[in-house]
């Protein structure tokens, strides 16, 4: 077993339409499996930045425990409702968009006038019902960047129009995050993790542009308490059958079937091998240098010699 925790990789990423994607993640450290995944879950889920609607006034409504003239719904209702309305916000100001619609009708997100810094994503969500000819609806809105949850509290200290009604926000866009630790091997270690990580978002963000962001946003925060001190990094390890260390093209496959007997090495360098069940160049390759010096019988004499043989079979 090596002493060195190795670095893993996003072996595999499999889409399920636009806004859900699977990672794949090995191999990992014995243990690392739930160690990162559970880690990655709760930034997924808590500290994505985002944008929502943090306060409104609808002409007509004073406070939210009232109703608007000719509107089927009534303010608690269409407050649920603008939560459900995703945006994307390019600029860390606060956005004031109008929201106007005469008539009867179906009032959607995409009655929203935008401007420039704001987009709406699902113009289809539903925000409210004018039954009357005569009526109509006539909102501001309030939209923000943020990350996490702000309380209804914190979004009324920051009004922008004193007579609107704040109301609390989500921001986070990833809306399920779930994953499994699965067991994997690399050549002779068979007790390494395979991470497998679905992510689902509203559609404001990709899935894999919410991963990455997590990720750095764990490495910034580890990087902060880990002052001077340094680890020194593991040799990146291949995991499976089909994700193997592969020295060429695909042309070189066959080659990989080569037997270790085959080799022409010393006695000693060829049955230190076979004893340690390497029986072919693919079993070689998954094996980094310090990991085939841990070998019993193999040491660094009989590294180099192989070294020496892969480089006269130009791998």
């Amino acid at each position: 077993m090596s002493k060195s925790i190795h670095v893993p990789g996003v072996v595999k990423t499999e889409e399920h339409g636009n806004n859900q994607a699977t990672f794949v993640i090995e191999p990992l450290h014995s243990g690392y499996g739930m160690t990162l995944g559970n880690s990655l879950r709760r930034v997924l889920l808590s500290s994505i930045a985002g944008a929502a609607v943090t306060a409104f006034k609808a002409e007509g409504a004073s406070h939210e425990f009232t109703t608007l003239p000719g509107v089927k719904e009534d303010i608690v209702e269409i407050i649920l409702n603008l939560k459900g309305v995703r945006f994307r916000v390019f600029s860390d100001e606060p956005q004031t968009i109008r929201l106007s619609k005469k008539g009867t009708g179906t009032v959607t997100a995409k009655d929203i006038d935008i401007n420039a810094d704001v987009e709406v994503v699902n113009k289809d969500q539903v925000i409210a019902h004018v039954d009357s000819a005569s009526s109509s609806i006539n909102m501001d809105i309030i939209v923000e960047k943020g990350r996490g949850y702000r309380a209804i509290d914190e979004s009324s200290s920051k009004k922008v129009i004193s007579d609107m009604i704040a109301i609390d926000s989500i921001f986070s866009p990833v809306l399920r995050v779930r994953y499994k630790v699965e067991n994997t091997r690399v050549g002779q270690m068979t007790d390494l993790d395979k991470l497998i990580i679905t992510i689902e978002t509203d559609g404001t963000i990709t899935p894999r542009d919410a991963f990455e962001e997590a990720s750095a946003i764990l490495v910034n925060q580890y990087t902060a308490l880990a002052g001077q001190t340094t680890v020194e990094q593991g040799t990146p390890l291949s995991a499976g059958t089909e994700t193997a260390v592969e020295p060429g093209s695909s042309d070189d496959a066959p080659a990989l079937m080569t037997s270790i007997e085959d080799l022409n090495l010393s006695a000693r360098t060829t049955n230190a091998l076979v004893n340690n069940d390497i029986h072919t160049l693919k079993d070689l390759f998954a094996l980094s240098d310090i990991e085939l010096k841990e070998l019993k019988g193999f040491g660094s004499k009989a590294l180099d010699e192989v070294k020496e043989k892969m480089a006269e079979m130009e791998f």
